[in-house]
Formats: C-alpha cells, sequence, structure tokens
C-alpha cells in the first residue's frame, strides 16, 4: 500500500509539472509541427484535471483500504 501511495504522489507532482510546462511554453507549436499548425491549448488543462483526478483517486483508494482493514490509522490513542 505504502508503494501504492507513493505512485500516485509522483503522477500527480509529475502532472502538476507537465502543466507547469505546458503554462510556461503559453501554447504555443511544438518546432516539429508544420508552421501553420494552430497552437495547441489545451494541454495544461487535461494535465491539470489528470492531477485533480489522480488526487481523487488517492483520497478513494485510501479510504477503501481503511475501511476494509488494509490500513490501520496511526497517532495518538483515542482516549474516553
Amino acid at each position: 500500500m505504502k508503494y501504492l501511495v507513493i505512485v500516485a504522489f509522483i503522477a500527480i507532482i509529475g502532472s502538476l509539472a507537465a502543466a507547469l510546462v505546458f503554462m510556461m511554453r503559453g501554447g504555443l507549436s511544438d518546432a516539429a509541427d508544420a508552421p501553420d499548425s494552430p497552437p495547441r491549448k489545451n494541454h495544461m488543462a487535461r494535465a491539470l484535471a489528470f492531477r485533480v483526478g489522480f488526487s481523487i483517486l488517492l483520497f478513494v483508494v485510501v479510504l477503501i483500504s481503511y475501511l476494509m482493514g488494509w490500513i490501520q490509522p496511526t497517532g495518538l490513542p483515542l482516549q474516553r
């Protein structure tokens, strides 16, 4: 479970970095594209949507894992 969370965090950070690259590039076409091709605009939004989707998926996986008993909470014990 620990490795799954680590991979999910790496995917979240990677998609955030990709969105930063697309934002800094400003939607310009790649040099390999034809000079008359339209600029690519949706890459940053797609990368951010991917990040949000991975964050929600990670939350759901952690919640289900807790409910199934695969992971246990740590920290201070409850005192009544």
